[in-house]
């Protein structure tokens, strides 16, 4: 079946779909120089700013989540694909202040590889910049390497309790370890219902049977822990719930975040019946919702299926999850 999506010229879908993105949001964000993604409004440069890069297509992540209070500017790449290192480096440069930069990267080969050139040429430019990567996927298991764990959706509350750490004016060492609790407390699992396609060349990123799901599914159609036949939103919920609970070392008394984010092709409907299990659940446990976020935060075109993400919490990370903020994604709440 040939692709059916509003686009131009294939060639040209990064370049105009942030064109349309700063339009939509001129009140919160700028393009800069093509593909940086910064605050309409830069912060003071006594505060420490940070800086994300990845792929397009995965709207509204990442460039979403651009504005006070969370990321001050993200490098965008060409569909599914990482920035190039000297563009990712343009941004470091640009972000460059006194208080210094936090530097947040998801562990896919693309961006790291693209990260790594980046901050070998910071240094060598004298930049002070600190780089934090994201690794909650817990599909491979949760004790393997963390070099061998991708990064999915965490890495955006992950922005939300650093950027707020930042506007606190704190220091780039004491943003640099808010952001690592909250990285070493957090666990992502993904189930996947439907392909997405990729929007420039129309193919499948996989192939699942009507009747099929997988759990441990990558961001982009990346193989998990195995398929099995359609459950109900309990079932999945039981079956993924238990891992990140087990994966984050919740028990009875524990305070959690829990986010259920959309693939691009499920319902609301659909996530909030798994965010109510999700609460049976952790109800039944003694584990306490601290706080919840459903909805797509980051997403694959037209993928059916979710991410679950858990994070262990405390009262600081709690308090900064709920620090206001003001971006076209995340705001006040």
């Amino acid at each position: 079946m040939p692709m059916k999506k509003f686009i131009n010229d294939p060639k040209n879908l990064t370049k105009e779909l942030l064109e349309g993105y700063a339009l939509a949001y001129s009140d919160k964000v700028k393009l800069v120089s093509d593909k940086l993604v910064c605050r309409a409004q830069p912060k003071d440069a006594n505060k420490v700013a940070l800086v994300t890069l990845g792929g397009t297509g995965h709207e509204p992540a990442l460039s979403g989540f651009v504005g006070q209070g969370m990321l001050d500017i993200s490098v965008a790449g060409d569909i599914f694909a990482a920035p190039a290192g000297p563009k990712v480096f343009e941004a470091l440069k640009l972000a460059n202040r006194p208080a210094g930069v936090l530097f947040v990267v998801l562990n896919h080969a693309g961006d790291v590889m693209a990260s790594n050139i980046a901050m070998q040429m910071a240094k060598k430019a004298g930049l002070n910049v600190k780089m934090i990567l994201t690794h909650e996927d817990i599909a491979p298991g949760a004790n393997v390497p963390a070099a061998d764990k991708r990064g999915l959706v965490g890495c955006i509350p992950l922005y939300k309790v650093a950027g707020a750490a930042a506007e606190q004016g704190k220091s780039l060492d004491e943003v640099f370890a808010v952001a690592e609790k909250y990285n070493n407390n957090m666990a992502t699992l993904a189930v996947a219902l439907k392909t997405a396609t990729h929007p420039a060349s129309g193919q499948s990123i996989f192939d699942l049977a009507d009747d099929e799901m997988e759990v441990g599914m990558g961001q982009h159609g990346e193989a998990g822990t195995g398929r099995s036949k359609m459950k109900t939103a309990d079932e999945t919920t039981d079956i993924m719930l238990t891992q990140l609970l087990e994966a984050v070392k919740a028990k009875k008394g524990d305070k959690v975040f829990v986010m259920i984010n959309g693939a691009g092709g499920t319902t609301l409907m659909e996530q909030y019946i798994i965010m109510r299990r999700v609460g049976q659940v952790l109800e039944q446990k003694g584990i306490t919702l601290a706080r919840a976020r459903v909805g797509e935060y980051l997403t694959v075109q037209e993928m059916a299926g979710f991410q679950m993400h858990v994070a262990k919490v405390d009262d600081e990370l709690a308090a900064l999850l709920d620090a206001p903020c003001d971006t076209p994604y995340w705001g006040e709440s």
